[in-house]
């Protein structure tokens, strides 16, 4: 959730789009803070002081934790400040406490303002260095990632790392078949693009990035949300918004359909279509048309969104035209729409078995979503993620399967509630994660499900990025013997964080002071153990390309630390670990066969050692050699019947064959879109492994087991 809370400030850093490359490079108007700002900032430091999990006095440590951590968020690969800027803002580093307090947030502002000055700078001079070239035939290199370095120590050393990082550029684009007139063309729009983005930085921005590093010098996942990215939050909870039913993304400053949704006002209209150019909107059938061309992608998205059954006016630029070809006026009535992509699904995958053929579902789980709005409400059919699984299980079940995966990878989490729900469709009644407030209180969240939907074997697949509530999930499936837990280690976050409306605090009419994601509580495993920091460790694990230093809870130096408490009482529902030993084996015995999963083993290798090489070469001939060696190891993968004529598709080839040199949105958007299409019918290893591990188990543990399942009616859910 950090980087999604801070991005909108410095996403230009990675994640560029394109727009027209003729800017203004002069530096932006200074920003100022809004004196509702300021006493957002003095209403949320009285609540962090007093009610946070790790209530934190604001002193000058506190201070001065803030101040390294907006540094951090600002510049975090320090290309943009020199040491003697550090020194300067230094001065005020242990008073920003002190300042808050007295709703003075001129000291933030002014570091954030200087920031914006120094990237302004650094891009400026980026776009000069296109004039004169590179020379690729000298040795030298390109550190790719200097967190953990000095601050530059003048001018002439950060203008250097900026040659460095152009010339990288460059020669990405060059080695992906680019000559040198086309390169100039998309570096040049490049840069202008990020300086246009930093002159359309406003004060939301700079208020939202400084209050997240005062929340997460606190303690990692207590966040700061603006009232929009507070709404934001909302509809990925809920998975429902109303608008027009449209994915939008922002090319060359047009606010540009990416894709429409099924079933939404936009797809039913028939008047449009990916790649058509929204120039302006309207409010109602009579409003006037306001022109967004060139206008921040948010600020478009929040004028086409509105309320149910209102009317919304379009002018539209069809995909294709020139810029003075015909537009076409489209009205649409907004409605809800349902983010289905984001529900839980599910598939059937069959593994040969001798003369058997074993049956395993799968439910992908991409979030604990809960509509809390419409639950709150009384709405009986409220949206969730337990309630979605559980449709997904009856219909797996008469397709008679014999197994079930539960696949949480990069499941970040979500509700609380929705895990002790989830749990309670394999398990049944029964206590499932103990939640510890700040005080030492100890409560047990336990499922009222009478009885699990499930019985059958069950699996869940983890991976680095499996937190929270799927953390909870995994941990209780583990403790009960439930089901066995496939994959990398998950991400290590065991606390709990609660909405507070600051708004609501004070009794604004309207959202002004925007919203805090708090931690209050610590939840523990029925066992005990806590998964904070270190995760749920897998029965069976895969490899990872992950580090732990580097991401994950144990890559926060703040992160809580790891505890234990009393063991509930529980009743484990079999013991699993004598089968652990057999699976394994087979698991090993496996994938020693199976070229795909060994490439990949390889590619995992690869991706370590650059990483941990942190730097790439910026000579050319070296480069070429390098893929070629990369070309060849591929090319050794293809089947030897193949000869050279439609190869194998290799899911797992290494991505610096796939580098094209561009970044977001500088891409053919029918092209990017059918990329992400592929990528997605790709074979996906690991799941197809956790798949043959399971119907393993179905074959070492018999059919009585299987049989009941299927026998077992699934009984509703409780309320």
């Amino acid at each position: 959730m950090k980087l999604k809370l801070l991005g909108l400030a410095f996403a230009f850093i990675t994640a560029v789009q394109g727009v027209s490359a003729v800017v203004n490079q002069t530096t932006p108007v200074a920003l100022a803070p809004q004196a509702q700002e300021a006493r957002a900032a003095h209403v949320a430091a009285a609540l962090l002081s007093r009610y946070h999990y790790k209530a934190m006095p604001l002193d000058e440590a506190l201070s001065g934790r803030i101040f390294d951590q907006y540094l951090k968020t600002l510049d975090p690969e320090k290309t943009f400040f020199v040491q003697s800027d550090i020194d300067q803002l230094a001065k005020r580093r242990t008073k920003l406490g002190s300042d808050m307090v007295k709703d003075d947030l001129s000291a933030p502002f002014a570091i954030f303002n200087l920031y914006i000055k120094r990237a302004t700078e650094r891009l400026t001079y980026a776009r000069t260095l296109l004039k004169t070239g590179f020379d690729f035939q000298k040795s030298e290199s390109y550190q790719f990632s200097r967190q953990k370095q000095a601050w530059p120590k003048d001018e002439a050393e950060v203008r250097e790392l900026w040659r460095k990082r152009v010339k990288s550029d460059w020669l990405r684009l060059r080695l992906a078949g680019k000559d040198d007139k086309s390169v100039i063309e998309v570096l040049d729009k490049r840069y202008a693009t990020m300086l246009k983005r930093m002159a359309r930085i406003n004060n939301e921005d700079a208020f939202q990035t400084y209050m997240n590093a005062y929340t997460m010098a606190i303690e990692p996942h207590t966040n700061y949300m603006a009232p929009r990215a507070a709404a934001d939050f909302d509809i990925s909870m809920s998975l429902s918004l109303v608008g027009i039913g449209a994915i939008l993304t922002e090319l060359d400053d047009y606010t540009t359909i990416r894709e429409l949704v099924p079933g939404g006002p936009a797809s039913l209209s028939g008047q449009l279509s990916m790649g058509d150019r929204i120039l302006g909107v309207a409010q109602g059938e009579s409003g006037p048309m306001i022109d967004i061309m060139g206008n921040r992608l948010d600020d478009s998205v929040a004028m086409i969104r509105g309320a149910l059954d209102t009317v919304v006016r379009l002018d539209v630029l069809p995909a294709g035209a020139g810029p003075d070809g015909k537009h076409k006026l489209v009205t649409l009535v907004r409605k809800p729409i349902s983010l289905k992509e984001q529900e839980a699904k599910s598939s059937v995958q069959e593994v040969p078995d001798g003369k058997l053929t074993r049956k395993i579902g799968v439910i992908t789980l991409p979030s604990f979503y809960e509509d809390f709005a419409a639950k709150q409400r009384g709405d009986t059919a409220y949206k969730s993620a337990s309630r979605d699984v559980a449709l997904q299980i009856e219909e797996l079940k008469s397709k008679k399967v014999d197994s079930i995966l539960v696949d949480l990878r990069n499941n970040g989490g979500g509700s609380l509630t929705e895990a002790v729900s989830l749990t309670g469709l394999f398990i049944g009644k029964g206590p499932v994660v103990q939640v510890r407030n700040a005080n030492g209180r100890v409560e047990l969240e336990q499922s009222t499900q009478a009885n699990a939907v499930w019985n059958g074997p069950l699996g869940v697949l983890i991976n680095r990025s499996s937190a929270s509530a799927s953390e909870i999930f995994a941990a209780a499936i583990q403790d009960y013997g439930r089901g066995m837990i496939i994959g990398e280690p998950s991400f290590g976050k065991g606390t709990v964080q609660t909405m507070v409306d600051l708004d609501r605090m004070v009794d604004n009419k309207k959202p002004q002071f925007g919203e805090l994601k708090m931690t209050i509580a610590q939840f523990f495993r029925i066992n005990g153990g806590t998964t904070q920091l270190r995760g749920v460790t897998p029965d069976i694990s895969f490899p990872s390309s992950f580090d732990a230093g580097e991401f994950g809870e144990s890559s926060f130096d703040n992160a809580l630390a790891w505890t234990q408490i009393k063991a509930a009482s529980y009743t484990p529902k079999a013991d699993l670990k004598r089968l652990f030993p057999a699976l394994v084996a087979q698991h090993d015995e496996r994938i020693k066969n199976d070229k795909d999963f060994q490439y990949l083993l390889e590619d995992i290798a690869q991706f370590n050692a650059q990483r941990k090489r942190n730097e790439v070469s910026l000579n050319e001939a070296e480069r070429r050699k390098e893929r070629a060696t990369l070309e060849a190891r591929l090319a050794a993968r293809k089947p030897a019947t193949d000869s050279g004529k439609g190869a194998q598709k290799d899911a797992v080839s290494d991505p610096l064959l796939r580098d094209d040199g561009l970044q977001a949105n500088e891409r053919n958007l029918a092209t990017e879109l059918a990329d992400e299409k592929a990528r997605k019918n790709d074979k996906d290893i690991f799941l197809m492994e956790a798949v043959h591990i399971l119907a393993d188990e179905v074959g070492l543990r018999g059919s009585s087991l299987k049989l009941a399942a299927r026998a077992k009616t699934a009984p509703s859910l409780t309320e």
